[in-house]
């Protein structure tokens, strides 16, 4: 039996959870705050500020874990190479872990290091530095903070009026200690994907079916599986997703993100763990779902072939507003009315506005109309409305 530190008890690390337990090894889930999702189905839980390193270096002392899996980005990411040298393995690596939690980093190697196509870009850590990278790289284009989690921060910059606020809102949004944007060319791009992609400790890199996803304010609001890319740009996004996976090295599942045009393919970002937009897989649209990959990965048991079952589409259930205790969820039932719909319920003890609070599910076999699948979880998860239950 393995002893795994979650550092991050979200939904994903939630799902994850689950996952190991089912080949019945003992977790303990970390977060800033009591009673995270995660934390509900672990066999411990630490609450601890992961960017705090003598907190880290505390708790992880007291567990000695074999296996550390960082979950979000608001960690001290330096201080997972001392845990690496000390014996621990580091999910997927201390050199991934910490290069991935910092745009900059990721966007270099991608780029600068490997030649591997994306946006043009420019960093700034100063408002006069922003407001020169914008005008380097041109309006439209996107700005986002190096370190931040679940869009937050980011905005699209459509004039001139806009380049101000756009700063201050990155700013805002940012994460850790890191005060630095990345300024992104705006790439008219037909759609965004992400290519899960696994490797393994003693066997051949995997890619998961492409998904399909839609953001709004930089954050996922569906996904679905599969989507339809032409074969050329599949296999060039796999061949990017390859290369940079073997350059940052270690096993489990990558989020990699990539803009589609009519005729080409670019890199935007990754993720070395499970990504939000695959959720979707929860519908049974793989014989595996991301967090099995991820569990399967991580613990070096073996992955014969990951293949297509059925088609599936998400759709997330939104806070309309700040619940800090006494809410409920209604609507429920009358969702689950819909055929082949799926809802879950992520167990967050408090909301902010437009905070993700829980995720439907819709599938069919795969010859079903994607537009209908995406209506259709659409629709499920706005029948599910949150509610205050507070005594007034």
């Amino acid at each position: 039996m393995k002893r795994i530190l979650l550092l991050g008890a979200g939904e994903l690390g939630k799902e994850f959870v689950i996952a190991v337990k089912r080949y019945g090894h003992y977790v303990v889930a970390c977060d800033s705050y009591d009673n995270a999702p995660a934390m509900q189905v672990s066999d411990e839980r630490r609450i601890v500020n992961m960017l705090n390193g003598s907190e880290l270096d505390a708790v992880v002392s007291d567990v000695q874990p074999h296996i550390i899996v960082p979950e979000i980005e608001a960690i001290r990411t330096e201080r997972l190479f001392t845990y690496e040298e000390q014996g621990i393995h580091v999910v997927p690596s201390a050199r991934a872990a910490n290069m991935t939690m910092n745009r900059k980093a990721i966007r270099d190697l991608a780029s600068l290091e490997l030649g591997v196509k994306t946006a043009r870009y420019a960093y700034a850590s100063t408002e006069q530095d922003f407001v020169e990278a914008v005008e380097s790289v041109g309006i439209p284009c996107v700005v986002k903070p190096l370190m931040s989690s679940s869009g937050k921060g980011q905005s699209v910059v459509r004039s001139a009026a806009e380049i101000r606020s756009a700063w201050t809102y990155a700013m805002e949004g940012s994460r850790g200690d890191i005060a630095e944007v990345i300024v992104e060319e705006f790439i008219p791009f037909e759609s965004e994907i992400t290519l899960l992609t696994v490797t393994q400790q003693n066997g051949p890199t995997l890619f998961c079916p492409p998904i399909g996803h839609r953001q709004e304010r930089g954050d996922y609001q569906e996904s679905w599986q599969p989507h339809l890319v032409h074969d050329a740009l599949l296999a060039k996004a796999e061949a990017m997703a390859d290369l940079v996976t073997k350059a940052l090295g270690g096993a489990g599942i990558w989020g990699v993100e990539f803009f589609l045009t009519a005729d080409d393919v670019y890199f935007s970002e990754l993720s070395p763990r499970p990504h939000d937009t695959g959720m979707v897989t929860l519908a049974g649209s793989q014989n595996l779902t991301e967090f099995e990959l991820h569990a399967r990965a991580v613990l070096g048991y073996p992955i014969p072939s990951i293949t297509l079952e059925r088609s599936a589409a998400s759709a997330v259930i939104l806070s309309p507003g700040v619940f800090d205790v006494g809410f409920d969820y209604v609507g429920i039932e009358r969702a689950l009315e819909q055929p082949a719909i799926e809802i879950r319920i992520f167990g967050k003890p408090t909301a902010q506005q437009y905070r993700r609070m829980g995720v439907a599910l819709s599938s069919g076999p795969t010859t079903a109309d994607m537009t209908a699948l995406r209506e259709d979880a659409l629709k499920a998860a706005a029948t599910v409305q949150i509610v205050t239950n507070s005594p007034t």
